[in-house]
């Protein structure tokens, strides 16, 4: 296991007339090296999940663990190092930095105490098809490709977990694909939790959890 969240509930405008519930009593375990999907249509809570599982939204209520501890727990800074070094992070879309090639859009990411950061990056770069592109600005590569340029940024420090929230949506069918198996390559090396309304982009995953008005069903 390394996350797990406990009981948990993340609640809206809680201090107004009508107050939003965004997750109902949630309990979920995610295993080492594993492949889940979180399936629902929009405004199901399966981002808000995401979000609370990683640190990046604090739940009104329930605890969220990383390897057996609260991260509520840790310092600011602590939290900060977290999501940098040990999660990596994908998002519909892909937040590239337009006047930086994509090598340096890779290296922004990276821990600047390993030496090996630069290597890491072209080698990261070559397994996504991208070695020969990789001087190239965004503007001068295809979506699909740009996508494939966020994923290794997500993966430049090793993460022990990938968090993805919808990736693949704002790609065709056969570049939606190959980026999800480029994604799946990596599962041994980190669990993979991604969030999506395509079912078909869920294959093989270990387990496929469904969301509906902030519940999982």
């Amino acid at each position: 296991m390394v996350i797990e969240g406990k009981d948990l509930n993340l609640i809206y405008d809680l201090n107004k007339d009508v107050a939003t519930h965004a997750l109902r009593d949630i309990n979920i375990t995610i295993d080492t090296g594993s492949f889940t999907g979180i399936l629902g249509p929009s405004g199901s809570g399966k981002s808000s999940l995401l979000y609370v599982l990683s640190g990046l939204k604090k739940p009104s209520s329930g605890t969220v663990y990383y390897n057996d501890a609260d991260i509520e727990s840790y310092s600011r800074e602590k939290q900060d190092a977290l999501r940098k070094n040990s999660f990596g992070f994908i998002f519909q879309k892909h937040f590239l930095i337009n006047y930086m090639s994509a090598l340096d859009n890779v290296l922004i990411a990276a821990d600047k105490r390993k030496k090996d950061s630069a290597k890491l990056a072209c080698s990261l770069l070559d397994q996504l098809g991208l070695k020969h592109l990789a001087h190239r600005k965004p503007f001068q590569l295809s979506g699909g490709q740009r996508q494939r340029v966020a994923v290794a940024r997500a993966l430049i420090n090793r993460p022990s977990v990938i968090f993805a929230d919808e990736p693949t949506a704002s790609l065709d069918h056969d570049n939606a694909h190959e980026v999800m198996d480029i994604l799946k390559s990596f599962k041994n090396e980190t669990s993979l939790i991604i969030v999506t309304h395509d079912r078909t982009i869920l294959e093989n995953a270990d387990s496929i959890l469904e969301m509906w008005d902030g519940r999982i069903i």
